[in-house]
């Protein structure tokens, strides 16, 4: 009798996998980019165990599941015919204990909320596009779609809002009026 196809597959020897290296890379630990995180990592801890304690997930899928109606409805029936039971005195202080590191977590949500500096720039070869149809035709924006250099074909309204862009940046658009005054 020959065997499963599936079975003789899982049993196949992979000659271009070495699995010395495969080993080493499932018992490396990962490389933390963000230095707190970084500061409170503890190496004797595994991720899972270690990013728990800081309050964080490991797993994102775990933590913010989708909701699954008929589980939410066998929930609310049972509760209906049996009162729940108050949570223990126990039980709240494991809940604080298994976040011993949760200053990390509040740091990084208070690093999150700090307001980001704004850094969008055009490109130099677009910048130096919008400008030479800025000083050609001014606000002509039908002028400009009909122009030789717009090899992209760009409509007038296209272009009016490219302009809008590079007007709302101040440091490009600075620069521009600034060369356009000294000539």
């Amino acid at each position: 009798m020959t065997k499963i196809r599936k079975v003789k597959r899982k049993k196949r020897f992979r000659a271009n996998i070495n699995r010395k290296r495969l080993r080493d890379k499932s018992r490396k630990l990962p490389t933390i980019q963000c230095p707190l995180v970084e500061q409170s990592w503890d190496m004797t801890m595994s991720s899972r165990t270690n990013l728990k304690q800081m309050g964080l997930a490991y797993d994102p899928n775990g933590v913010l599941k989708i909701p699954n109606t008929k589980k939410e409805m066998i929930k609310e029936a049972k509760s209906k015919v049996v009162e729940p039971e108050d949570m223990s005195e126990s039980e709240e202080e494991n809940i604080n204990l298994m976040y011993v590191k949760n200053h990390v977590a509040k740091e990084l949500e208070a690093e999150a909320k700090v307001p980001r500096k704004r850094i969008f720039r055009l490109p130099n070869n677009q910048v130096q596009f919008l400008t030479y149809l800025m000083d050609k035709y001014e606000e002509d924006y039908e002028a400009m779609a009909r122009d030789k250099k717009n090899y992209n074909q760009l409509t007038w309204k296209q272009i009016r809002a490219k302009i809008k862009i590079f007007k709302g940046i101040p440091e490009q658009y600075n620069e521009y009026l600034r060369t356009k005054s000294i000539q």
